[in-house]
């Protein structure tokens, strides 16, 4: 079994535990969330055709990992009405540093959907190319994150 722990700085704290999806290459959270955004949805599949790491992968109740984001202003949006509707993931987990467009709209769900969605920047390109889908990821309020896999 892999156990290994990596520190990142905790943008949104929290402490949980949830299934890694991974991507390699930049979110973009209008895209990968535009057919989840509707009142009848029961589920956020990723919908951006251009992140082949995450395409048409489950992203509610999972633990994104990624480098960073990309997109517009209209991401910040986006974040909080996935968290308004349900459908937000349990925690984004960022190699890198966070951008200002994603902190805002993390933020935003949590102030005004009231939704944490953990969140954890500067984890490393090490953490990035260890982590793997289905890994069961460990979320701790200090910006600890715990991957276990059991192969």
């Amino acid at each position: 079994m892999l156990s290994k722990t990596f520190k990142g700085r905790a943008i949104l704290p929290g402490s949980l535990e949830g299934e890694a999806v991974v991507s390699k290459t930049g979110f973009n959270a209008y895209a990968s969330f535009s057919n989840s955004l509707q009142e009848s949805a029961v589920s956020a599949e990723c919908a951006d055709s251009s992140n082949q790491d995450l395409f048409e992968k489950r992203l509610d109740g999972k633990i994104i990992c990624l480098p960073n984001t990309i997109g517009s202003t209209s991401a910040g949006a986006v974040w909080q009405r996935v968290a308004h509707l349900g459908l937000a993931p349990l925690a984004v987990l960022f190699s890198n540093p966070i951008d200002s467009l994603a902190a805002g709209g993390l933020i935003i769900a949590d102030l005004w959907a009231n939704k944490r969605i953990v969140t954890i920047d500067q984890l490393g390109d090490d953490f990035l190319s260890t982590v793997n889908n289905g890994d069961l990821i460990t979320v701790q309020e200090d910006g600890s994150v715990i991957i276990n896999r059991l192969s």
